[in-house]
């Protein structure tokens, strides 16, 4: 260290304690980098990167943004999963005796991002913690810092349920304890696009205490605390937006893992990994960003209580009723911004008075809503708004206090209206009288000179000024003006009446706007204590927002409720894919039934490629989900069970991150159904065994289907192409036989879409070729292929028929030949017993037996000589 200049020693004694984070030192007027983050930075930023003497021998590597476009910089970098630790001068220059001090102030990471263009609106930006405990379960507790919503719970199933938690909040960052196994560490990591960090102490803090009063638990506590010590630690500042904590278990909503979610594209599409063409992207009629989130939150989190369900379904049936007010419910909704973020805001302290005009907005629609959510004049909807709180006092501060546009800045003034403040006011009259009397002294001085041209100007550096053009000087009266500053064409001069009146208004004006800057945050102070009430109002507003979405979007796409049983039966009349029918239109799709009950527990879906078999499989599960959320179903009707689990088995993929191939990941993801599933999941399976060979594949999946048959009993959708499987309906009482209708016209196949009892007769795999237009000349080829395989398939029959025919005569030939063995006279030749007396007749029949030797004869012959003895022995 000592071989470096004060400065530098300076910046890597702070670096020591942020080596995981790039670190934006201050120097003035820019953020500046040295050494290895320089070269990462330049790269990463594409900025330039340059060199700078640092006390040793070599020039040490330095890059720099500068401070107005920092934000922009840091964004860049968070968004590619990097830190960016904030080191401010905390000190004035002026002031210092040597290096000027210099602290960080802020740790921004992907899990702590609180504004910018990477804060998607509609999605939560949870930052979480893991703590592993030596019984084998995991404390996971997860945050928004944006929003101050905080949720712990413990994980018992192992790391898979960890897994899929961390994939359903969509974690950007996840908090480690150091001594985590690495094993731990690389599965979180492996899947998800988290940046890891590190912290030791789960110590109970007491700037955090109040928030883990509610848990009970030890283990609750030491998870939370972890993601607290670190929020705290890193954001070095009061959050007191922070909500309390709330505790859940996974057991309390419909369980889906990774894989499933993916497959059924609930929130985005395997393809594109976008929301258009999911089921979000479908429901989403929202008109707040914070009942968007929600909305994600509940296709996440389907339900499993009865009663819930059916207390979010009655109040969407009354929004359904009500179309009127519901339309005017949704026009106010559009007018209120995002309280839950603005709340936070105004606790981390970057709120502007443009964020507080857009509270205020959003605080006076609050009573308008009230009265139309009463007007419905129902016990549901009564009870829900009864606790939407317009913060009334809150409302007329605001109101008092804030110009209805303010500037950006809270520094430059113009944001506090007149009237709010006495001393403010005298501030401005000043100012503004002063500015009134310069533009009185330029139209005097025109008049005194005879100079049109002349003008009363200002600047941050020279103040007022007189400015007359050289050409004209010589109309000016000498002794009168006091020359300031020389142009290329003119001069500036000052008179003492001028200057004089320059430090009236300018003191006037400095005094305002920080007169204006101390009000202001006496008023972000004020909207602090209101935090609680605005987030509650928040989660009633979005509750209410979601509910009038799924009213609208039923309306819309004719949706009808569901209801449920508690006899495990799917009944579902004209049931249609939600999403593929938007994209269709509905006069194109063709709405498919869907019945079983307790002796129909598995449909075995067989039929062409292309026909639809994923789809109705999909459509089932998505319906599910849909009534489980509380939404309207797309059925003509639906009564449905309660299902604890969905798993799914659809579309080929490889895992590439992981390493696996497509067959082992069909098979993970049919153990993961199998052993987690119960007599009240769902199980969806397609082409389950397609990646082997035809033998194993088939054999696969038949031991699969006798698995669920007899062990589990959940209600499983099978589709398959192995149409010797369809036998199976004859050995399986609960398996029951169903396909996708096709049918060839003029030699081409037509999709009739439509599911209709019994097997499918073939595969028409060719056919699909056909339709996807390859070549006239491989298709014929494929067709006489197809023919010669068929042949010999009808041959390999006839041999296996035959043999097996042999091989049923040859067992009973060997039974004959142990009945004759037993025969009385046949033991007492092989007793040579003398007191045995057999009659001529079986003396006969034996010396005929003797002559033969069966086993040097052929089967058939053997078998038919037996057959013969049999006959003589029964006559």
């Amino acid at each position: 260290m000592t071989q470096y200049t004060p400065m530098i020693r300076q910046y890597l004694q702070v670096k020591a304690d942020y080596q995981d984070a790039f670190l934006f030192f201050r120097l003035g007027d820019f953020y500046e980098m040295f050494f290895d983050d320089a070269i990462s930075a330049s790269q990463e930023l594409e900025i330039t990167l340059t060199s700078r003497d640092g006390g040793g021998e070599e020039r040490i590597p330095m890059c720099g943004v500068p401070y107005h476009s920092a934000p922009n910089y840091i964004e860049q970098l968070i968004d590619k999963g990097y830190k960016v630790a904030i080191c401010e001068q905390t000190e004035d220059p002026k002031q210092a005796k040597g290096v000027v001090r210099r602290e960080v102030v802020q740790l921004i990471t992907p899990g702590t991002v609180m504004d910018g263009k990477r804060l998607n609106d509609k999605e939560n930006n949870y930052i979480a913690s893991v703590t592993a405990f030596d019984d084998h379960t995991f404390g996971l507790s997860y945050s928004d810092l944006t929003t101050g919503e905080s949720k712990v719970t413990l994980v018992t199933e192992g790391i898979q349920t960890l897994l899929n938690e961390l994939s359903t909040i969509g974690a950007k960052e996840v908090v480690l304890p150091p001594d985590i196994e690495e094993e731990t560490q690389k599965r979180i990591n492996e899947r998800n696009e988290i940046t890891l960090s590190f912290e030791q102490e789960s110590q109970i803090d007491s700037s955090f205490s109040h928030l883990l009063a509610a848990l009970e638990q030890d283990k609750l506590k030491e998870a939370s605390a972890r993601l607290f010590q670190y929020l705290f630690r890193t954001q070095k500042r009061s959050l007191d937006h922070l909500q309390e904590v709330e505790t859940y278990q996974i057991s309390q909503y419909m369980k889906m893992d990774y894989y499933s979610k993916r497959n059924l594209e609930l929130t985005e599409t395997i393809r594109s990994k976008g929301k258009k063409g999911s089921l979000l992207w479908l429901l989403d009629e929202t008109m707040t960003a914070m009942g968007a989130r929600l909305l994600k939150q509940w296709i996440d989190r389907p339900l499993i209580q009865q009663k819930e369900i059916q207390k979010r379904q009655t109040v969407v049936e009354v929004l359904l009723e009500r179309f009127f007010e519901r339309q005017d419910l949704r026009e106010r909704l559009k007018e209120v911004y995002d309280l839950e973020r603005l709340a936070g805001r105004v606790a981390f302290g970057n709120v502007n008075a443009r964020d507080l005009i857009q509270l205020k907005k959003s605080l006076q629609q609050i009573p308008v809503l009230r009265h139309l959510v009463e007007s419905m004049e129902n016990e549901a909807t009564d009870e829900l708004v009864a606790e939407l709180d317009p913060c009334e006092d809150l409302t007329d501060l605001l109101e008092q206090a804030l110009v209805d546009n303010p500037p950006l800045s809270i520094k430059e003034g113009s944001i506090i209206r007149d009237g709010y403040h006495d001393e403010l006011d005298q501030y401005r009259d000043a100012s503004k009288n002063g500015k009134s009397w310069i533009a009185e002294l330029e139209r005097k001085e025109r008049e005194r000179t005879g100079i049109r041209s002349l003008k009363v100007g200002f600047n941050r550096v020279f103040g007022y000024y007189i400015e007359v053009t050289k050409a004209n000087l010589q109309h000016l009266e000498e002794n009168r003006y006091e020359r300031k500053q020389t142009l290329t064409n003119a001069e500036r001069f000052i008179t003492p009446e001028l200057k004089e009146k320059e430090s009236l208004i300018l003191q006037a004006d400095e005094k305002s706007v920080d007169l204006e800057y101390e009000l202001f945050t006496a008023i972000r102070e004020t909207v602090k204590e209101y935090i609680p009430r605005l987030q509650k109002l928040a989660r009633l507003v979005s509750e209410l927002d979601v509910l009038q979405c799924f009213a609208t979007i039923s309306e819309k796409r004719h949706y009808n409720k569901p209801s449920f049983n508690s006899e495990r039966k799917i009944i579902l009349k004209d049931g249609r894919h939600p999403v593929v029918e938007k994209v269709m239109g509905a006069q194109e799709y063709v709405p498919n039934d869907c019945y079983m009950d307790a002796e129909r527990e598995m449909l075995l879906i067989t039929g062409p490629n292309m026909s639809g078999k994923s789809t109705y499989m999909r459509q089932i599960a998505l319906t599910s989900i849909l009534a489980q959320i509380g939404c309207y179903v797309p059925a003509h009707k639906a009564d449905l069970p309660i299902f604890d689990q969905v798993f799914t088995r659809i579309g080929a993929a490889d895992d590439l991150i992981s390493g696996q191939s497509t067959f082992m990941v069909e098979m993970l993801e049919a153990k993961n159904a199998i052993v987690n599933a119960t007599q009240q999941s769902l199980i969806l399976f397609d082409e389950i065994g397609r990646g082997t060979s035809t033998y194993d594949g088939m054999a696969l999946a038949q031991a699969i289907i006798e698995y669920i048959h007899e062990n589990i009993g959940a209600k499983t959708l099978f589709s398959t192409h192995y149409h010797e499987l369809t036998i199976l309906e004859d050995d399986l009482y609960k398996v029951k036989n169903v396909h996708v209708s096709a049918m060839e016209q003029n030699g081409k196949l037509v999709f009739l879409h439509k599911i209709k009892e019994g097997a499918a007769d073939k595969s028409y795999g060719i056919h699909v070729a056909e339709l996807a237009d390859l070549p006239q000349a491989l298709i014929l080829r494929a067709n006489e292929i197809l023919s010669q395989l068929e042949q010999k398939e009808d041959q390999l029959s006839i041999s296996n028929q035959e043999a097996a025919v042999t091989k049923q005569k040859e067992s009973e030939a060997l039974e004959i030949n142990e009945e004759i063995s037993q025969l009385s006279f046949f033991q007492a030749e092989k007793k040579q017993t003398k007191e045995t007396t057999i009659s001529s007749k079986e003396k006969k029949l034996l010396d005929e037996l003797k002559k033969l030797d069966i086993l040097e004869m052929t089967p058939l012959d053997a078998m038919n000589t037996l057959y013969g003895i049999q006959k003589k022995l029964k006559n």
